[in-house]
């Protein structure tokens, strides 16, 4: 089964990807939910490590880039790919997203979409 981590400080966004996971692949993947960058570090602590960590840029206290950099910092989550998932849809949010993360994906998104880019993600790492 496939473990996504999804860092999002909206609860209605968390809800929306984590029933349409769970309603239309089920089977294949599980949505761990992070109503912050905090709660995140909490879960990768507990030695929940998921397969790919999908992560909102625009969070109160430790925002998703301030994540993302803490992230690679860590030599046991530097290599868990990240995908960007933000409302936020300026050039400089896309363009720096797109470079240093393994997908940039502006919300609101279809849950097929989603999974194909997952999916995308998850196979370019592996071939690495």
């Amino acid at each position: 089964m496939i473990k996504i981590m999804l860092v999002d400080d909206e609860k209605d966004q968390i809800f929306c990807i984590k029933t349409g996971f769970e309603e239309l692949f089920g089977k294949e993947y599980s949505v761990i939910p992070a109503e912050s960058g905090k709660h995140c570090f909490k879960l990768l602590e507990k030695k929940i490590k998921p397969d790919v960590i999908l992560l909102d840029i625009m969070m109160p206290d430790m925002n998703g880039w301030e994540v993302f950099d803490k992230l690679r910092a860590n030599k046991e989550w530097k290599d868990i790919p990240v995908v960007f998932l933000t409302a936020r849809s300026d050039g400089f949010a896309e363009h720096a997203g797109g470079l240093i993360a393994d997908d940039f994906i502006e919300k609101p998104i279809d849950i097929k979409e989603l999974k194909t880019r997952i999916d995308n993600v998850i196979k370019r790492r592996s071939k690495k």
